[in-house]
């Protein structure tokens, strides 16, 4: 991803949250949490593929990992997310690399998500990729925020779940961000890429901040994850979760 990309994503996520933020406030107060505390991220990998974890941050001094997993088909990881010590906010995404090969530090590569030369963190921005997104911040007391998000690209099926969630009575937080389907046979053909070998493995959105055939696509088969950046404008949208009270979350990645 361009930075220019990565600054109109980070613009649009953290607009939705301020609108969601305001409009939640005023039909039921948040109260501030006794204590914060630093929430897990545990990744479970369901997608038949060996995939190297990345992430990266927004611009906004959240401190990225420098050691993230490798997983194996059927392999899982936790990390604990550093959001109580300076700046007390962390704000980013995780997505899934494929097909990666090479050295770590030297010619690494990978064909989706690529994000650099090493194989345990990042040191660009990545590449068109499926992506769990979180705000996690201290001084809210509605986050953390999550989405999946195929904004940029569908690589691989992500679904977001929280861990030992409080859920008020007739609250809707806590739910479920995306779904576990798998969304590349229904690429337009014009947006696909495919593998040295042949096999299609990524499908790539011509246009993130417009409708478009891709969007349309990605959308009729899987509401609760964003498709176009503007989504979250559309009535009756599923694309923007939060959990003010939970020990953290499950990203699994599916087949």
């Amino acid at each position: 991803m361009t930075s220019t990309a990565g600054a109109k994503m980070s613009k649009r996520f953290f607009a939705v949250v301020a609108v969601l933020v305001t409009a939640m406030s005023v039909s039921s107060p948040a109260t501030p949490a006794a204590a914060a505390a630093d929430h897990t991220v545990t990744f479970v990998n369901h997608s038949g593929q060996t995939l190297w974890v990345g992430s990266t941050v927004n611009a906004d001094q959240s401190v990225n990992f420098a050691n993230l997993p490798t997983l194996a088909d059927g392999q899982s990881a936790t990390v604990t997310i550093p959001e109580t010590s300076a700046p007390g906010h962390w704000r980013g995404k995780f997505f899934g690399r494929q097909g990666c090969t090479g050295t770590s530090g030297g010619d690494f590569h990978c064909l989706v998500g690529d994000c650099g030369a090493y194989a345990d963190h990042c040191a660009t921005g990545e590449q068109p990729a499926s992506l769990a997104e979180f705000n996690f911040d201290t001084a809210d007391g509605l986050a953390p925020w999550y989405d999946v998000s195929y904004v940029n690209a569908f690589s691989v099926p992500i679904t977001i779940e929280p861990v030992n969630p409080a859920v008020p009575p007739g609250s809707t937080s806590c739910g479920t961000a995306g779904c576990p389907d798998d969304l590349l046979p229904y690429c337009p053909a014009e947006d696909r890429q495919y593998s040295p070998g042949g096999t299609l493995i990524n499908c790539v959105n011509p246009n993130r901040d417009a409708p478009t055939s891709y969007s349309d696509a990605i959308k009729s088969h899987c509401p609760k994850a964003y498709a176009w950046s503007k989504q979250d404008t559309e009535p009756g949208n599923q694309t923007m979760y939060q959990c003010a009270s939970c020990t953290g979350f499950t990203i699994t990645f599916h087949r």
